[in-house]
């Protein structure tokens, strides 16, 4: 099934304009059905009849959501009709109940995840020690179809949930807007992960579309339209090929396909992202950034702040301050806090914490040793920074060295870069042994002969794309560098005059059409998230 008509095609834009055309002629409670029933087609079109895990996903949260509200209401009704004395028992009592409640709900639906997504990696391991101990015995190993999405929408099932639980928000009796928030089109494949008090009101509302949600969220598609075709796509032929085959050539060829593959996943996902925030502005819906210019990070740490901001934060909530604040890791953080001091000790218990939402992370993307190591790759490294951080501000203020001057910031950025397309090349490879074996070569391999032999002009590309390339990259550079200094590029297209506007918005169109990557040659490429 191709998914690529779900984001990048007339396909998606005829969805859309379809859904704005109902959505315009209908009334307001009239509107949510549309929402609802074309997100129910979108989800049906990529995934079929695997819609069946998205509606039980859905009834599922809504059944314990409001078991849940039931206990709590309940239980705070018994607790004022009981002696002073006896409250402490009760409330122990019910929020026993609570924690049974949530832990099953959360375990039913991770559990479904992981045995779709994970159950075969398990089988294959399994078998793999098995025939070390020389056990004349192998797991079979399951297939599954997996739903395009579930990753997505089991954490925004979780996190409703777990909100619930903690009296965040109060759990909604009504189904049909739960539906809407769970099934939303735009961010069901690829997110943004998405809070139940971030979207399901304003989608619930279903307010007119006003002129300049329509305007604003139109560029946003084109912008994203733009990273994906003339960036990703075009790269795509040479990162599959060189990733595939890495052992035909050298270290520096690696090295630029792995950039490359850095920048046509950023220029992907965020593409993607340009394209589902649009879409939901258009309806008047803000969804939560999910990018915010993450190489220009000065460390790994600030990275993943800035890339797939919902899913860290996610991780944060749900698993970092769950775990950190526990019992077992509080205690330990007190008794190392006394014996090696606040800093130290502080991170030896934030360090089981970070290890937990690392693993978290790199078995969420996928089930593989390489995204394992992936994982503990940046956990390792925004480790070491926490620890190293006193004193690499001592060393600075002892050399003089300005840590907020440019050069330095400059430097720090690069570092992070190089760290960050590191990780990408395990990331991306086929398998961890490949991912060692191409990291190798990157400097056992490496000569600059294949800037002289044509290399570089055999995997369908030519001198035209990589100009095209290097062009639009520095474009979005530019771009970038404006918006760090807080200036709304959009804001300021929208202040020019009718006439001027109109012809920006020709040239970019124009763009797109004579320097996208499609058509003839060109093989239409998946969003690269959608499997994740």
């Amino acid at each position: 099934m191709q998914l690529i008509s779900t984001y990048f095609s007339f396909i998606y834009i005829g969805l859309l304009l379809l859904t704005i055309a109902f959505y315009v002629c209908s009334k307001q409670k009239a509107r949510r059905w549309v929402l609802l029933i074309f997100s129910y087609l979108f989800f049906y079109a990529v995934s079929g009849k695997l819609i069946i895990y998205l509606l039980l996903s859905t009834l599922s949260v809504h059944h314990f959501g409001l078991w849940l509200s039931v206990v709590q209401s309940e239980g705070k009704k018994q607790l004022k009709t009981v002696e002073k004395e006896q409250k402490k028992a009760l409330s122990a009592k019910i929020q026993k109940k609570q924690d049974l409640i949530m832990a099953f709900a959360a375990i039913l639906h991770i559990g479904i995840l992981a045995v779709l997504k994970y159950s075969p990696f398990a089988a294959a391991n399994i078998n793999t020690v098995l025939r070390l101990l020389h056990v004349d015995h192998a797991v079979q190993i399951p297939e599954f179809l997996v739903p395009i999405g579930i990753s997505f929408y089991t954490l925004q099932a979780v996190s409703y949930l777990f909100d619930v639980y903690r009296k965040t928000i109060p759990a909604d009796r009504n189904l049909l807007r739960l539906a809407l928030f769970m099934s939303f089109y735009p961010q069901i494949m690829e997110g943004p992960i998405c809070r139940y008090s971030d979207t399901a009101e304003s989608l619930w509302k279903a307010e007119k579309i006003s002129y300049s949600n329509f305007v604003a969220g139109s560029q946003r598609i084109v912008f994203g339209i733009m990273k994906k075709l003339i960036v990703a796509d075009r790269l795509n032929l040479f990162v599959e090929d060189v990733f595939l085959h890495y052992e035909n050539y050298d270290g520096f060829v690696i090295v630029i396909a792995v950039v490359g593959y850095t920048l046509q996943l950023y220029m992907d996902f965020s593409g993607t992202m340009d394209v589902a925030l649009g879409t939901a502005q258009i309806f008047g819906v803000k969804l939560p950034e999910n990018f915010r210019r993450p190489l220009f990070s000065k460390t790994i740490s600030e990275f993943w702040q800035r890339w797939h901001i919902t899913l860290g934060t996610w991780l944060k909530d749900y698993i970092f301050y769950p775990v950190s604040m526990s019992k077992p890791v509080t205690k330990l953080t007190m008794r190392a806090r006394k014996r090696f001091g606040n800093h130290a000790g502080s991170l030896i218990g934030g360090s089981i914490a970070l290890f937990c939402v690392w693993i978290a992370n790199g078995i969420w993307h996928g089930a593989g040793w390489h995204y394992i190591f992936f994982g503990m790759y940046h956990f390792a490294f925004i480790l070491c920074g926490n620890i190293i951080q006193p004193t690499v501000i001592k060393t600075s203020q002892t050399l003089h060295i300005d840590r907020k001057s440019l050069p330095y910031r400059i430097m720090q950025i690069i570092r992070t870069d190089i760290l960050v397309c590191i990780g990408e090349l395990f990331f991306r490879a086929h398998g961890l042994r490949a991912g060692v074996a191409m990291f190798r070569k990157m400097f056992t391999d490496f000569t600059l002969e294949t800037l002289r032999d044509g290399t570089l002009f055999t995997f369908g590309m030519d001198q035209k794309d990589y100009l095209v390339i290097g062009v639009f990259v520095i474009f979005l550079l530019v771009i970038g560098i404006i918006q760090e200094k807080g200036i709304v590029i959009r804001d300021r297209i929208n202040s020019q005059n009718i006439a001027l506007r109109l012809a920006i918005y020709y040239v970019v169109i124009m763009i797109i059409i004579i320097f996208g990557a499609y058509g003839r040659g060109y093989i239409p490429v998946d969003p690269i998230y959608a499997n994740f």
